[in-house]
């Protein structure tokens, strides 16, 4: 695998843009109660947020895999634990006492539950009473939390990237994955997961109760950190990206067609044979877009230059604070009388330009803040970015 991995670093900030846009959308989404709710919604956009939904999150953890093996190629296994738990666990508990609580705030003002005044309601996320009892919540830092629990899960595997005998596997690999229905074949586990998983465990983001959204999504974690080590597989994304993209777009169209165009009617309730056909659409339409994603971007985005290099640095506390500053301003955008398209143009222009000037006047430039943020504590041993969103 070429060792300037330029072109993860791209996927890295075309998927975190795309979770910058569907923050801002999924207030105007239909049937869907979220942080903040605009009155009147769309289905234009409800329709592209639930297809978006499908493939955003389980790029990033392969991305956040393949991120592993490189940085374990610099550190031990203990080195390499304590720097996930710094970079992490620290940055989960700040943003849990720190900043969901904002969201909270804002999302119980607009239901009318709490009166204004933040700091009367602050106290309350001291009570630990779990959300949405409580104030107590890691909202959608689950990304965060989720991928620390995979980390110490597999950290058993993650060791044997240094045993020196699996090197002799490789080109048994690079010769089975240069076949491109072989890499295609790697999307059945996820289809399992649709079909077993689906319906008795709909996506929570608690961990504990989330069985589909857990096993599915500690799988694209680990497929991320094993196919880093396979060169063949990511030739062979290039290589095909055309006949990845075909088979991803087509089955986008009829999971369109079939389910998204009304979700709310059409998704699957219980296990028969329309949840057969949703699993093995949807199972292997996210796999042939992250294909197809690594495959254009290999061709087209190998390269780097300093925006590349600072949108990845910032990248991390943006994520942790995008949706705080989505759901604070959203709180009073929502209530101007003006459309759904001039409202969320508002909010990522909001969003985009409070982040980048509390990360570039304030974050970046104190040890503190960096390592509350996710990042190392000086700017010189930035070198390698955490890769999640």
């Amino acid at each position: 695998m070429n060792q300037r991995l330029h072109y993860i670093d791209w996927l890295r900030v075309i998927a975190f843009g795309t979770l910058i846009l569907f923050h801002c959308a999924v207030p105007f989404v239909e049937h869907y109660h979220w942080e903040i709710n605009n009155d009147e919604t769309s289905p234009w956009i409800t329709r592209i947020i639930w297809w978006l939904h499908q493939w955003r999150l389980p790029l990033l953890f392969v991305i956040a895999g393949v991120g592993v093996r490189f940085s374990l190629r610099k550190r031990s296994i203990l080195k390499f634990f304590g720097e996930r738990f710094i970079r992490l666990f620290i940055p989960l508990v700040f943003a849990i006492f720190f900043i969901t609580p904002i969201q909270v705030y804002f999302e119980w003002l607009q239901e009318g539950k709490i009166s204004p005044g933040y700091w009367a309601f602050y106290p309350s996320v001291y009570d630990i009473v779990p959300y949405p009892e409580g104030a107590f919540t890691w909202s959608h830092m689950w990304f965060v939390a989720y991928l620390f629990v995979f980390t110490i899960l597999l950290l058993p595997i993650f060791s044997l990237s240094k045993v020196k005998w699996f090197d002799g596997l490789k080109p048994k690999l690079n010769r089975l994955f240069s076949n491109p229905w072989v890499c295609l074949f790697l999307g059945v586990p996820f289809v399992i997961y649709i079909l077993t998983l689906f319906i008795d465990w709909p996506e929570q983001g608690s961990l504990i109760d989330d069985w589909y959204v857990f096993v599915s999504s500690i799988t694209f974690y680990l497929f991320g950190f094993l196919l880093s080590g396979v060169s063949s597989f990511w030739v062979t994304c290039k290589r095909y990206r055309k006949l990845f993209l075909v088979i991803a777009v087509s089955l986008a169209i009829v999971l369109i067609w079939k389910f998204y165009w009304n979700w709310e009617i059409s998704r699957p309730t219980q296990k028969d044979e329309w949840l057969y056909q949703y699993a093995l659409l949807n199972g292997f339409h996210i796999w042939t877009l992250i294909l197809s994603a690594i495959g254009y971007t290999m061709k087209h985005l190998n390269y780097s230059n300093a925006q590349l290099t600072y949108l990845n640095t910032a990248i991390y506390p943006f994520y942790i604070l995008h949706q705080a500053v989505i759901v604070a301003s959203g709180y009073y955008v929502l209530q101007w009388d003006i459309g759904i398209f001039p409202k969320l143009l508002l909010l990522i222009l909001i969003c985009v330009l409070t982040i980048w000037l509390v990360y570039h006047f304030v974050i970046r430039h104190t040890g503190i803040t960096r390592v509350l943020f996710g990042m190392k504590w000086s700017q010189k041993k930035q070198k390698d970015n955490l890769p999640i969103p």
